[in-house]
């Protein structure tokens, strides 16, 4: 049979009958005094064999060593049934995770346990929504695998931002004419507000020096200068015993 009719039987195509000799996986057959290829039955088992193998998940890499060999292929299957538990592992957890995305009707970019810190500031501006969005997703990665899912469960479901809501809005609607009373008082407020969070949270998840470079530098890129130096004066003063 000519390479066509041995790839159509097989279910594989020329190409990679191709592959497979230019490898050393499937012997050359003899050519026709006009250079055709021609296929017996005993090319058919062996690319049945491969395909069969590689259906399973084994490497083509692997296939010499293992395709006359039983007890290599033994081997080799205790070490692709190991593999396939793994993948049903990680993908019963990314079943999960999306599951909880869709309860909370998070963003699939965001960690579902931070949905619930998002801002329920009504009518906030585009430019705000999307940092207040940046800004999780890296404290989410920041945080580490576990650090996401420890914050929901120290504060519960239904302690996130929607709490903080009014004093949130007036954030997002600082600008360079905001009156220095409201900026001082907003500093105040969200000092008293912020405090006890950060007691809670002081220890359990510390942020190194790098991580606090990148989230000011984001802030630096996103907010407006008002907003920027509002941000450095909180976290001065919830550095501070008293919150002075």
């Amino acid at each position: 049979m000519l390479s066509g009719e041995l790839a159509e039987l097989a279910g594989v195509t020329v190409r990679t009958l191709r592959h497979y000799h230019q490898i050393g996986l499937l012997p050359e057959p003899p050519r026709s005094a006009g250079g055709y290829r021609h296929y017996d039955v005993g090319h058919l088992v062996r690319l049945l064999r491969i395909t069969r193998m590689t259906a399973l998940g084994v490497p083509l890499s692997a296939l010499p060593a293992v395709l006359d060999d039983p007890a290599a292929a033994e081997e080799l299957l205790d070490e692709l049934d190991r593999r396939a538990a793994a993948d049903i592992e990680r993908l019963t957890a990314r079943r999960a995770i999306i599951a909880a995305l869709r309860r909370s009707g998070a963003p699939p970019d965001l960690p579902p346990e931070l949905s619930t810190w998002r801002s329920a500031a009504a009518g906030m501006p585009a430019d705000m929504a999307r940092y207040e969005h940046e800004q999780l997703i890296l404290l989410g990665h920041l945080l580490g695998k576990d650090g996401p899912a420890g914050v929901a469960a120290l504060f519960g479901e239904a302690d996130g931002m929607a709490a903080y809501a009014p004093l949130t809005a007036r954030f997002y609607a600082l600008d360079p004419d905001t009156p220095d009373d409201e900026v001082a008082s907003l500093i105040d407020e969200l000092v008293a507000h912020l405090r006890p969070m950060m007691a809670r949270l002081a220890g359990l998840f510390p942020l190194d020096a790098q991580a606090s470079a990148l989230l000011d530098e984001l802030n630096r890129q996103t907010l407006r200068p008002v907003q920027h130096r509002v941000l450095r004066r909180l976290q001065q003063r919830l550095a501070m015993p008293d919150g002075s």
